[in-house]
C-alpha cells in the first residue's frame, strides 16, 4: 500500500498527469476502470487474488486499456508485453531515495507514451509461418530497430522465419539484464539461434544477435565476415543501445547487401541511420501506423524519405524473403 501511493503521489506532481484512483487488486482495479475510464492503467505483477498477468489477460479482450507493468526484475514481464501491456519499468533493487526517484521519472515518461499508444493490435502482429528455400546471398545482412511495443513485434517476425535466413542484427530499446532474458526466450520459440550479443560475435545466416540493454551495438566486417562491435558509450538519438548507431555501421560496412527494417517506437531514433543504409543501396522497410503500438520512429524514418516500403507488420517477413530473392 506504501509503494502503491508513493506512486500515485508521485505522479500526481506531474502537471500532464491526473491520477483518477488507487486499487488495491485487480477485483477494485476492474470497478475503478468501468467507473473512471482511465487513459492509461500502471499494473503490478504480483497483486493480491490475482496476479497482474493473469488480470492483463482477462481485461485486453474486454477494455483494450494502455498498460504499463511495474515488476521487479523477472521474466514475466514478457508474459505481460505478450497478454496486451505497452510498456514496463522495473522496481527499484535498492531501497534508496535515488533508486526510487529515477525509477518513478521513467514510469512518468511511459506513461505519457502509452497514453498515445494504439492498443488492440497486439493480436495482429504474429506473421504466419513462411517458408524460403532458394539460396541467398551469404553477404546479406538485416538490420532492425525498435523500441515501445518492438518486443512483441519482434517475436513475432522472428517467430515466422525459417533457419535459412541472412544473419540478423537488432536494436531494442530494454533495459540491461532484460536484454539476455529476451534474446533466450526467442531462442527457446523460434527456429533461428538468437543471443544477446558478445564483443566480436560473428554475424552467420540463422543467427540473430540483439544488443544489451546498455550498450551500443556496430556492425563491423573482419576477414571477409561480419562482426559486431558492442561497447558502451553515451546516448545516440536518447538511446543507448541506438538504433541509429547499428543502420550507420551497416550502410558503411554491407552497403546494398542490407535490408534495414524500423519497428513500433516512440521517437526518432534509427531514421536518420535508416536513410543513411537506403541511400548506400540498402531495401529499406518500415512499419505502418496501423500496426504499431507507437509510429513514432517509422514515422520520422517515412518522413525522412528513409523508407522504400512501409507495411503492416504481418507483411513484413514476405517483404523481406522478396528482397532476398
Amino acid at each position: 500500500m506504501l509503494f502503491r501511493e508513493t506512486l500515485a503521489k508521485a505522479m500526481q506532481s506531474d502537471p500532464a498527469i491526473h491520477v483518477v484512483g488507487t486499487a488495491a487488486d485487480p477485483y477494485q482495479a476492474r470497478d475503478m476502470i468501468l467507473k473512471y475510464e482511465p487513459d492509461v492503467m500502471t499494473l503490478d505483477v504480483e497483486l493480491p487474488r490475482m496476479n497482474g498477468i493473469e488480470f492483463l489477460r482477462k481485461l485486453m479482450p474486454q477494455y483494450p486499456l494502455p498498460v504499463v507493468m511495474v515488476s521487479a526484475v523477472s521474466e514475466s514481464v514478457f508474459d505481460a508485453l505478450s497478454a496486451g501491456a505497452v510498456d514496463f519499468v522495473t522496481k527499484p533493487n535498492v531501497r534508496t531515495g535515488q533508486a526510487l526517484d529515477s525509477m518513478i521519472a521513467e514510469l512518468i515518461v511511459k506513461i505519457k507514451i502509452a497514453s498515445t499508444a494504439n492498443v488492440g493490435r497486439w493480436k495482429e502482429n504474429r506473421g504466419p509461418q513462411i517458408s524460403h528455400k532458394d539460396k541467398f546471398d551469404r553477404n546479406m545482412v538485416i538490420a532492425i530497430g525498435a523500441s515501445t511495443g518492438g518486443t512483441e513485434a519482434l517475436a513475432g517476425l522472428i517467430k515466422s522465419f525459417p533457419l535459412e535466413m541472412p544473419g540478423m542484427v537488432i536494436v531494442q530499446h530494454i533495459p540491461p539484464v532484460f536484454s539476455k532474458m529476451f534474446a533466450d526466450r526467442l531462442n527457446n520459440h523460434s527456429a533461428l539461434e538468437v543471443k544477446e550479443a558478445a564483443h566480436m560475435d560473428p554475424v552467420y545466416p540463422g543467427r540473430v544477435l540483439i544488443a544489451p540493454g546498455d550498450r551500443h551495438m556496430r556492425l563491423r566486417r573482419k576477414n571477409g565476415q561480419y562482426v559486431v562491435e558492442v561497447a558502451p558509450g553515451e546516448k545516440v538519438s536518447g538511446h543507448c543501445p541506438s538504433v541509429d548507431v547499428l543502420f550507420e555501421s551497416v550502410a558503411v560496412e554491407a552497403g546494398r547487401k542490407a535490408i534495414g527494417v524500423i519497428l513500433t517506437g516512440m521517437g526518432s531514433d534509427g531514421a536518420k541511420g535508416l536513410l543513411k543504409m537506403k541511400n548506400a543501396g540498402a531495401f529499406t522497410i518500415g512499419q505502418d501506423q496501423q500496426s504499431c503500438v507507437v509510429y513514432g520512429m517509422p514515422k520520422v524514418a517515412m518522413e525522412l524519405g528513409a523508407v522504400c516500403e512501409q507495411v503492416p507488420l504481418s507483411k513484413i517477413p514476405e517483404r523481406i524473403m522478396a528482397a532476398l530473392s
